[in-house]
């Protein structure tokens, strides 16, 4: 596989909005066959880094709705949307400039608390289950876009997740992963059972 003609045909696959913020780098040297960092505030740039000696084992379906879950995950994250946590945040940081000018050391102790608090619900809430399953859904929703159907599309990134895990020499798959898989399965079709609603939130 040539790196540079599926990375434009991914390019492609991409949603527009997906191809100003992400970029695709090829990194043969990693393990993985698919990682990208999490997105931290200061970065515009959201690279996507693929082993593409290990990427060739999947199936064009499965690179597909692999690519379009990762962009969808990058651009989940949001550090700046207007909330209850970010506005706490905010308060916060302007309670601790106006208590700094009046050197009061316990409500400067306090305007740092509580945006700490806030900053710490915003990175766990980026950083959760929630997060991966809804990525999952727009990936779906992209790929339907892309001439697959939600049944299709769910089966494909259902085995891709497995795929991935068997090429990089893994015993099994993380416990997120196994949640994703059952809300896949439930989405295709192949089991009754979906993922609670607690996973969800």
């Amino acid at each position: 596989m040539e790196p540079n003609v599926e990375i434009r045909r991914l390019l492609d696959v991409m949603p527009a909005s997906g191809r100003m913020t992400t970029k695709i780098v090829s990194k043969p040297e990693q393990t993985k066959v698919m990682q990208a960092s999490f997105p931290l505030p200061w970065n515009r740039e959201r690279p996507i880094y693929i082993n593409f000696d290990l990427w060739r084992r999947l199936t064009k379906p499965q690179r597909d709705l692999l690519l379009l879950q990762m962009v969808s995950w990058l651009m989940g994250v949001k550090w700046f949307k207007p909330d209850v946590y970010q506005g706490v945040v905010l308060a916060g940081l302007l309670g601790g400039l106006v208590e700094s000018t009046q050197s009061d050391v316990v409500g400067i102790a306090v305007a740092g608390g509580l945006s700490a608090i806030a900053l710490v619900r915003i990175w766990r809430t980026n950083k959760s289950q929630e997060l991966e399953l809804n990525a999952d859904a727009v990936g779906i929703r992209i790929a339907q876009r892309r001439g697959y159907s939600e049944t299709e599309a769910a089966e494909h990134l259902l085995s891709a997740i497995e795929a991935v895990a068997k090429i990089e020499g893994r015993s099994g798959l993380n416990f997120t992963e196994l949640i994703r898989c059952q809300n896949l399965r439930a989405i295709a079709g192949l089991s009754p059972v979906g993922v609670p609603e607690s996973y969800k939130k």
